[in-house]
Order: structure tokens, then C-alpha cells, then sequence
């Protein structure tokens, strides 16, 4: 039998103990007990009484375990031409800069905060910087209609968004400020901070009082010595929530948890 064929095997005959196994490979903080309840929820639970942290398993048990100077992130742009490479060290120092920009602008557990933005880094580590401190990301397609932002927006109600300035594709620049001034001027639910990422391609116009300039606030995070740490969060907590395109109806949130994701 090839080495697909017995880990499919192995699933089949006994899904639970398949799954317990896989869960190893995960640095609990609280390592599960049981590994699915099938009564909890709509759908059931996994590692219903386990606790863990998302950002912790992808960043800082690595550099614990001695890649701190290996490759993380590799950025290579055909269409800028730019090339970004992160350690996973530099990619921690990032992130936990970046949670500690997020606290100071209100962000905390459970909290919702929509990412609208390119296929660039930083993207990468706003998702991460919020799992860090248990807030629940939702991206949204880079350049998406405003009308349809709103939508979004207006479901998951976030306490803040992540944006950049622009994107940029083969020969133009879509440019993402406009397009997220106009969907919260449509929405109901009002994000309390815009934290903007200025491209040098597309220079947004910030809104004074709700807009923050990325780069100036994690400056000022570095400046200040903050990082935040880890949150420990319940297997079962809300890791993310991505939407359905929408094309029957009203656009439908589907929501990954921490311990089932990973």
C-alpha cells in the first residue's frame, strides 16, 4: 500500500485516533483530553477542552526551536519587481510590534478586525498579529466593491480595519482608500480605527481622528519597547471568519477556529 494509501487508511479505521495523533504536531498550551465532541455546536467540536494560540505555533515556537534565522516569509513581485525576504525572528518582531499597535488602538480578544489588503507581508502579519492577542480577522479581496465591503463590514462589525493605501496590477494601480472611505460611509457598523499602510504607488488621504498611519504608529510601538505576547485562547475560540462571494444573496461568514485549523 503506497504512504497515501495508509494514512488514508489510518483516517477511515479511526478517525479520532488519526486526528489525536495529528494534534501532536501542535504545541498546546493546554493539550486536549478529548479530541471531538460531536454534540457540541451545530457541527460538533474539536479539542473542545484544549487551549492554544494560532501565532504562537506559526512564529515563536520556531525561533525557540533554533530558526530564528531561517526563511519565513519570501516575498517576490512580478509585478514590482520588489523582493522582501523575513526570518522567522524578524518575522516575530514584526507581528508582535504590530499586536501591540493593534492594543493601543482599542483591539482585544474577540474582537473583529477586517484586513483589506494585497498579496504583500504585511498582510501575512496582520492576520497573525491578530490571532496573537485573539482577535478574529476577516479578509477581504484587495480592490473588492465598495458596496460590497459595506456587506461585509455590516456583518462582522470590526473594531478595526487593516487597509493598505493600494494594490497594484499589471499595468495599473487600483487604488484601495477610496474604495474603503466609500464602504464605511455606506455601512452602519463603524470601525473605530482605520490603520493604514502607505504605498508609495498611492498616498491615501487619512481620515483625521479614525485613520492611522501603519508605518509611524509601529515606529512609534519599536520606539516604546512593545510587543505583545501570546493570548491563550480555547481550542474552540473564533480563529477567522472568510466570507462566500455572495452570488446567492447576502455574502455568508464562515468561521475557522484556532484548534481545528491548525
Amino acid at each position: 500500500m503506497s504512504s497515501y494509501g495508509q494514512v488514508y487508511s489510518a483516517w477511515k479505521n479511526n478517525p479520532e485516533a488519526f486526528w489525536a495523533e495529528a494534534a501532536k504536531e501542535i504545541d498546546w498550551i493546554k493539550p486536549p483530553t478529548k479530541v471531538f465532541d460531536k454534540d457540541a455546536g451545530v457541527y460538533g467540536r474539536w479539542f473542545p477542552d484544549a487551549t492554544c494560540n494560532t501565532c504562537y505555533n506559526a512564529l515563536d515556537r520556531h525561533v525557540k526551536n533554533g530558526r530564528a534565522d531561517q526563511r519565513a516569509v519570501v516575498y517576490d513581485s512580478p509585478v514590482t519587481g520588489q523582493q522582501r525576504i523575513y526570518t522567522y525572528a524578524e518575522a516575530l518582531d514584526e507581528v508582535a510590534t504590530l499586536a501591540a499597535v493593534l492594543k493601543n488602538l482599542g483591539v482585544g480578544k474577540g474582537d473583529r478586525v477586517i484586513v483589506y489588503m494585497p498579496m504583500i507581508p504585511e498582510a501575512v502579519f496582520a492576520m497573525l498579529a491578530c490571532a496573537r492577542i485573539g482577535a478574529i480577522h476577516s479578509v477581504v479581496f484587495g480592490g473588492f466593491a465598495a458596496k460590497e465591503l459595506a456587506t461585509r463590514i455590516d456583518d462582522a462589525k470590526p473594531k478595526a480595519i487593516m487597509a493598505a493605501s493600494c494594490g497594484i496590477e499589471p499595468g495599473r494601480v487600483v487604488h484601495y482608500k477610496p474604495l474603503l472611505d466609500q464602504a464605511i460611509d455606506l455601512s452602519a457598523a463603524k470601525p473605530d480605527a482605520v490603520l493604514m499602510l502607505q504605498r508609495p504607488q498611492s498616498q491615501a488621504t487619512m481620515t483625521a481622528g479614525r485613520d492611522h498611519d501603519w508605518a509611524e504608529a509601529t515606529a512609534k510601538a519599536k520606539a516604546a519597547g512593545q510587543k505583545a505576547d501570546c493570548v491563550e485562547l480555547a481550542a474552540t475560540d473564533p480563529l477567522y471568519v472568510l466570507y462566500t462571494s455572495g452570488t446567492t444573496g447576502v455574502p455568508k461568514g464562515v468561521v475557522r477556529d484556532n484548534g481545528g485549523h491548525m
